[in-house]
């Protein structure tokens, strides 16, 4: 593609200071929970705004170490079926079961659903961040107090996301975040983070993340192998030094194709709250005909993406959830059918900017001058 959601050869075109500290982690056999390790964790707290950050193998091991901290094991947990697959996987990995809410048109759980699906047996919440955009954290927190539940957030999409200038994250009892290669901090490989405020919650993460090990000799429970490697963790470092500017130069370009899209009647632009700020990880948005316009914009060279096309209740996996059937979350399944995912990242140019929009403008009068003519037939 000319203009390519993958920027991984651009972004690390200079790594000789990657390289350097890397061949220094070699130098000394480092390579397990190596000092690297510890100066990311607290580079990472400090920019999340919390007292404890933990690197773990991958995202999905950040989601499931925290769910096995709050020991949920036989409880319902409360989450989103509009999401990639490991949220949803992380709690039934937890011995949890998960019950889904619908979403609103910002791809977000709707916190207005969220109380009707809370039982007895409901102990946690566990929200994604998606495409970056922060889920409405007056409203969550609120439920979350008053109903008493634990809060996961899952930040995969969404570091240096902030609502109401407080970044995500620092808001539940967890925050979990992935270092997968195409994340805004990310990694040559897989890498995980797990940011909390609790002095416990953080010992008992660093020790399930670590067999359960209390010292070389000693383990106080059954834990697992889950460490960020040292070299993993040069890696993140590097990147996560530049995510102030990472994160400004795609809301720059968000704005810029935002300001191109407006006024497509077809297109309809996901709602930013103002209290929001998101990182744009992803640009998406909701299109008319959505298929059609991808097919329109891979074929011109544009890497036009759809996250996701089944939401998770229409998966065959969630037959073990329930008999869910198309209609049961009417918002989540229109995300689906309708929406894009355009590129913004550093990379991308104002001539790539320029193009997508008039791409996209384009594909649209063509629809409407070919149904023009067909009623005229």
């Amino acid at each position: 593609m000319r203009i390519d959601h993958n920027y991984l050869p651009q972004q690390f075109a200079n790594r000789d200071s990657i390289l350097a500290k890397i061949s220094e982690v070699v130098r000394r056999g480092d390579f397990t929970l190596g000092k690297e390790v510890g100066e990311f964790e607290q580079a990472f707290a400090k920019m999340v705004g919390v007292r404890h950050a933990i690197g773990v193998g991958n995202g999905t091991d950040a989601l499931e170490l925290a769910m096995e901290a709050l020991q949920l094991k036989g409880s319902v947990v409360i989450t989103s079926p509009y999401s990639f697959y490991a949220t949803t996987a992380s709690i039934f990995r937890a011995g949890a079961t998960p019950r889904f809410v619908d979403v609103r048109d910002d791809f977000n759980i709707d916190p207005n659903k969220i109380e009707d699906a809370v039982t007895n047996n409901t102990r946690a919440l566990v929200i994604v961040h998606w495409a970056g955009r922060p889920c409405d954290m007056d409203a969550i927190m609120d439920i979350c107090k008053r109903r008493g539940l634990f809060l996961i957030e899952d930040c995969a999409h969404a570091p240096g996301s902030t609502w109401r200038g407080k970044k995500c994250g620092s808001f539940g009892h967890f925050g979990t975040f992935s270092l997968h290669p195409l994340k805004n901090v990310n990694v040559w490989g897989d890498g995980g983070v797990v940011v909390t405020n609790k002095d416990s919650d953080a010992e008992r993460i660093r020790q399930l993340r670590n067999h359960g090990m209390r010292n070389r000799n000693v383990i106080d429970f059954w834990g697992r192998n889950s460490r960020l490697d040292t070299i993993q963790a040069v890696v993140a470092h590097e990147v996560l030094n530049r995510i102030d500017d990472t994160t400004a130069a795609r809301r720059r370009n968000a704005e810029k194709l935002t300001s191109l899209l407006n006024g497509i009647p077809e297109v309809t632009m996901a709602h930013e709250y103002s209290a929001s700020r998101s990182n744009y990880y992803l640009f998406s948005f909701h299109a008319e005909n959505r298929d059609a316009l991808v097919g329109f914009l891979n074929h011109r060279g544009v890497d036009a993406k759809v996250h996701y096309p089944v939401p998770l209740h229409l998966q065959p996996a969630a037959e073990s959830i329930s008999k869910f059937k198309r209609g049961d979350f009417p918002v989540a399944e229109w995300c689906a059918d309708t929406t894009v995912s355009l590129p913004v990242h550093d990379w991308i140019t104002d001539e790539n900017i320029k193009e997508m929009g008039e791409l996209v403008r384009r594909f649209y009068e063509d629809q409407r001058g070919y149904r023009g003519l067909c009623e005229g037939v």
